[in-house]
């Protein structure tokens, strides 16, 4: 069993572009937390410690075409738009950036284009902290995301995959990378056997291998659930999971039982207004969210969640605290547009939780 090594210090992110289960899960539970704060190195610097063991996000990026629209179209309605703006996002490369934003090494393994598209995507994401060491440039469009936003932050969600879906090839430096990873992060917007791929080798090597389970409606392949650490559905993804309602706690709860019986050991389900809730065997966590002071767009939350719970983990916090650490850097998500570039830096993280 490895022991994940804790960063020693804090970092505020740079500014942002506008734009298996296995038997090594122990290894995440270090009971004490850091105290104090002192200066940090860049996250793209610290990533090259050979003594941290680095967060590999494995996923998505896209250029974002966000709309703000007054209200949502009906079949077969045309509506104006008030503004569009585009900007970096996709499931793998918001849950980098977040991560990274919060001072954590972390790598992105993902494909851009060739579009015009690409060389904003990667700007947004070096500008973030994220290395980028290991990206690949495939001939063709990059992912593409078109986004309707309502004035409540409520949105509507299209995706054309472009790179993200086509072939993937890893290589043996690749494999070295993901079998030194701290943990890996994995999403539902590139092709399941690439994710299945990933999670074997992530298993095979005693690494923790995190699902995020949004990005597809399409049932999780059982061979991945094998390889799985940690599931994070939300609520209507839990739902489609396991075929259970998911509209109460008790009902959570019941669902996340059915997929631990698929080779799951925990379930962190984001429950949205209700906060989150973690399940394993034994015990069950709840975390309330922290109010936000307004809500513009809440596009890029639910990865900015599941970033910073990934961060809170590696750095030693317990579960519950990893929870708290995430519902306070989502709900300063949600007070800015677009998805990207709505992460927080990890000083206005601390900042918000000292006043809790």
């Amino acid at each position: 069993m490895h022991k994940i090594q804790r960063p020693a210090v804090h970092h505020a992110c740079s500014p942002y572009a506008s734009l298996h289960r296995h038997d090594h899960c122990s290894a995440l539970r270090v009971p004490s937390r850091r105290q104090g704060s002192r200066t940090r190195k860049p996250a793209s610097t610290t990533a090259a410690d050979a003594n941290q063991k680095p967060l590999v996000v494995v996923g998505s990026v896209n250029a974002d075409m966000m709309l703000q629209v007054d209200r949502f179209p009906k079949p077969g309605e045309t509506l104006s738009a008030k503004a569009m703006t585009t900007s970096a996002g996709g499931k793998g490369a918001n849950q980098a950036a977040a991560a990274a934003s919060l001072g954590y090494p972390t790598y992105f393994l993902g494909q851009v284009g060739t579009d015009a598209n690409s060389q904003l995507l990667k700007d947004s994401l070096t500008k973030c902290g994220v290395d980028l060491s290991y990206l690949r440039e495939i001939e063709g469009p990059s992912g593409t995301a078109m986004i309707m936003v309502d004035p409540s932050g409520e949105n509507i969600i299209m995706i054309v995959g472009g790179a993200n879906q086509s072939e993937w090839k890893f290589s043996e430096r690749d494999h070295k990378l993901l079998s030194s990873a701290g943990a890996i992060l994995l999403q539902r917007e590139i092709p399941e056997a690439v994710n299945i791929e990933v999670a074997k080798l992530g298993s095979s090597a005693g690494v923790t291998v995190v699902l995020d389970c949004g990005g597809a409606d399409a049932d999780v392949d059982p061979e991945l659930l094998k390889h799985l650490t940690i599931i994070s559905p939300n609520e209507s993804e839990l739902a489609n999971l396991t075929d259970m309602p998911t509209e109460s706690k008790e009902q959570v709860e019941a669902a996340a039982r059915s997929v631990q019986g698929k080779g799951v050991d925990i379930v962190l389900a984001k429950l949205g207004t209700k906060g989150s809730m973690l399940i394993q065997k034994d015990e069950i966590l709840h975390q309330g969210i922290l109010n936000a002071d307004k809500v513009v767009d809440t596009t890029g939350a639910g990865d900015c969640f599941t970033g910073a719970v990934a961060v809170g983990i590696l750095e030693g916090m317990s579960y519950q605290e990893a929870m708290k650490f995430a519902a306070a850097a989502s709900s300063l998500c949600v007070g800015k547009p677009g998805a990207m570039p709505s992460l927080p830096d990890r000083a206005s993280v601390d900042n918000l939780l000292k006043q809790q």
